[in-house]
C-alpha cells in the first residue's frame, strides 16, 4: 500500500470536541486534511473548527450531534450530503465509561454506553465501509482499549464494548485487505483527557496517564506504514502490560486488574 495522502482527504472525527478526538483533529488537519467535528458540544466544536481553518487552512465542518441517537449513521450520512461533503475517512473516538459495581449501577445509563461505545460504531462504519473501499486510499480508525485485552471488574461494561471493538474492527482490517482502505484498532492506557471527569479519576487503575498526543501520534505511525496492523496499543509500558498480561490464565488476569481498581478506589 502507498503512504497515505492526508491533503484532498475529509476526516469526520466523532467525540471531537475534547481529548483524544480533538487532538485527532488537531493531527489530521495538520498534515493537510479536511475534518468534518462529531460531538454534542456545538460552542467547543465551533471554537475547534476555527483553530484548525486558521492554523492550517482546511475546511472544518462541526456538526452538532448525540451519537447516541438510533441509526446514527444515516443521520450523519443525511447531512453530510445536504451540505455537499463526501468523507474519504473516519475515526470513531466518542464513547464514556460507566465505573462501579455492576449491579449497583443506572440501567438507562449503561443502555447509553453501549449505544454510544458500540452501536454508533458499527452504525457508522456500515453507513460509509462500501465508498471508502471503492475509493481506496482513505482510512477508518476505531478506538478501543487497554481495557479490551481482559475483563475488566468495577467496569465491566465498558470492558466489553472496548473488547467488542477491537475484534470488530480487527475482522474488518481482513476484510478489508486489497481495497486500500486501511483499517485500524487503536488501544490507548489511561490518557489525561475528560474521560475521567465522568468516569472518575478512579477509572485509571492507578495507572500513569499519557497524552493524548502521543496517543494519535502511535495511530497515525501505524496508519503511515505499507501494511498497516489490524490494532496498535499506544505506550511502550501498555504494549508490555498486554504482552504480560498473555502469559495470564483468564482467572489470574481477572482476579489481578480487580485488585488493581479496587485499590485506585481506596485511594
Amino acid at each position: 500500500m502507498s503512504t497515505v495522502d492526508y491533503r484532498g482527504q475529509t476526516v469526520l472525527i466523532t467525540g471531537a470536541s475534547s481529548g483524544i478526538g480533538a487532538e485527532f483533529a488537531r493531527q489530521i488537519s495538520a498534515r493537510g486534511a479536511n475534518v468534518v467535528l462529531v460531538a454534542r458540544r456545538q460552542d467547543r466544536l465551533e471554537a475547534l473548527a476555527a483553530e484548525l481553518a486558521q492554523r492550517h487552512r482546511v475546511e472544518a465542518t462541526p456538526i452538532a450531534a448525540d451519537l447516541t441517537t438510533p441509526k446514527i449513521g444515516s443521520v450523519l450520512d443525511r447531512e453530510l450530503a445536504r451540505r455537499g461533503i463526501e468523507i474519504t475517512g473516519i475515526v470513531n473516538n466518542a464513547g464514556f465509561a460507566t465505573h462501579g459495581l455492576f449491579h449497583e449501577e443506572d440501567p438507562e445509563r449503561l443502555a447509553a454506553e453501549i449505544a454510544l461505545d458500540v452501536t454508533s460504531v458499527v452504525e457508522i462504519s456500515r453507513t460509509f465501509i462500501e465508498r471508502l473501499r471503492r475509493r481506496g486510499d482513505g482510512f477508518l480508525v476505531n478506538v478501543a482499549s487497554m481495557a479490551a485485552y481482559q475483563a475488566n471488574p468495577t467496569m465491566a461494561v465498558y470492558g466489553a464494548t472496548k473488547a467488542f471493538i477491537l475484534s470488530f474492527t480487527e475482522a474488518l482490517w481482513y476484510e478489508s485487505r486489497g481495497t486500500g482502505l486501511r483499517v485500524l484498532a487503536l488501544s490507548p492506557g489511561a490518557t489525561e483527557t475528560e474521560f475521567f471527569d465522568v468516569a472518575g479519576g478512579g477509572a485509571d487503575g492507578g495507572t500513569r496517564r499519557m497524552a493524548a498526543a502521543d496517543v494519535v501520534k502511535t495511530a497515525l505511525a501505524a496508519l503511515d506504514r505499507r501494511n498497516p496492523p489490524p490494532s496498535v496499543i499506544a505506550g511502550r509500558v501498555n504494549r508490555t502490560a498486554a504482552a504480560l498480561g498473555r502469559l495470564l490464565t483468564r482467572r489470574q488476569a481477572t482476579m489481578m486488574i480487580g485488585a488493581m481498581m479496587n485499590r485506585s478506589a481506596a485511594a
